[in-house]
């Protein structure tokens, strides 16, 4: 046992069982291939597993303790799918490199799998598509998780206008092919949505998931991302963040459960948050998300966990994730620090 894990059991049995933290149940990454994100190539499996085996396996040595317990990967074209697009680098709109042989990779090992539709390099075409053929969209998307067994995440990044009215029809039609399911044990009925670092960002969209899709009373979506914040974001910054998607945010946004919420960090090779645990932001801000307390929705303590942008290569002038920058020695410093699930449990729903 750790002295963290010892120092929070002490301190649960000195606040009482009330206040004690509440065990993280998401600990995943969002993985961008070697493209930046396209995955619009094959990839060699041997290559992959070189690259990517800190994900899998944290202690290097053949014991498949893995490094997440979720990998997003990034990104389906929304105007693609919607259109079912066969091209060079696409089949029915799921990239190439999305395939079989990459979720099996990564769900043999317990690690649950899911595809992100859109991302900033996207959001015109959410646009079009939410404005073209929502609830076709919203079929492909459940027939393609269907097909590959895995969740789907909106990725929707239109702050001023974003097109919720579409976006309802989206979920509506993924929904009428794919009802939720509270025990999560039906991989393609996980719904998931990015909202911003707080509430001041996509500040409409967030206002109707939480209002619309985020109930814990009759949840439509399972839970939202706060997505990562600048990298000059300090833990304290992040934070606020989170406390305000619990805390709401004027007439604008209303309370968000902790129990719908995961928090966003920055994935850098060769940074704390990738190879020191002791110093890493999950680390830092670990207290925090595991006792965030309800503030008018929900009624248990803590967040579900957190994400990280992102495994391999990103782009954005941050390098890859892939030798001799992997990150067993941060990420999976924190699955074992913070006794993170593998494969993931169902979720709290309150």
């Amino acid at each position: 046992m750790t002295r963290r894990m010892i120092f929070l059991l002490v301190l649960g049995i000195l606040s009482g069982a009330a206040s004690a933290q509440t065990q993280m149940q998401i600990y995943g990454a969002w993985h961008c291939y070697t493209d930046g994100c396209s995955w619009a190539s094959v990839p060699n499996m041997t290559t992959f597993d070189t690259d990517n085996r800190w994900l899998i396996d944290r202690n290097m040595n053949g014991t498949y303790q893995p490094s997440v317990n979720l990998v997003i990967l990034s990104f389906v074209d929304p105007v693609k799918l919607m259109n079912l697009t066969n091209d060079s680098g696409d089949v029915n709109g799921i990239p190439v490199g999305m395939n079989t042989a990459v979720i099996n990779y990564f769900q043999s090992r317990g690690v649950r799998v899911m595809f992100s539709i859109g991302g900033a390099s996207y959001k015109k075409n959410w646009d079009k598509a939410l404005g073209s053929n929502p609830t076709q969209l919203g079929i492909n998307a459940a027939n393609a998780a269907k097909q590959f067994n895995v969740g789907m995440e909106i990725d929707y990044e239109n702050s001023s206008t974003p097109n919720t009215s579409g976006l309802q029809q989206f979920v509506s039609a993924y929904r009428s092919q794919i009802p939720y399911d509270a025990s999560g044990s039906n991989y393609a009925a996980r719904l998931t949505i990015d909202i911003g670092d707080g509430d001041t960002y996509l500040t409409k969209l967030a206002g109707y998931a939480v209002a619309n899709w985020l109930q814990t009373g009759a949840p439509v979506l399972d839970y939202a991302n706060a997505m990562v914040g600048s990298q000059k974001t300090s833990v304290a910054t992040l934070e606020s963040g989170w406390q305000q998607h619990v805390d709401g945010y004027g007439t604008s946004v209303p309370p968000q459960a902790p129990a719908k919420l995961t928090g966003s960090l920055w994935l850098v090779g060769g940074q704390p948050n990738c190879d020191n645990f002791s110093n890493s932001d999950q680390n830092t801000a670990a207290s925090f998300v595991e006792n965030l307390k309800p503030a008018g929705a929900g009624t248990t303590t803590g967040m579900l966990g957190y994400m990280f942008w992102a495994a391999g290569c990103q782009g954005n002038g941050t390098g890859c994730t892939f030798p001799p920058n992997t990150c067993e020695n941060g990420m999976g410093g924190a699955m074992t620090a913070f006794t993170i699930p593998v494969p993931m449990p169902a979720l709290r729903q309150n």
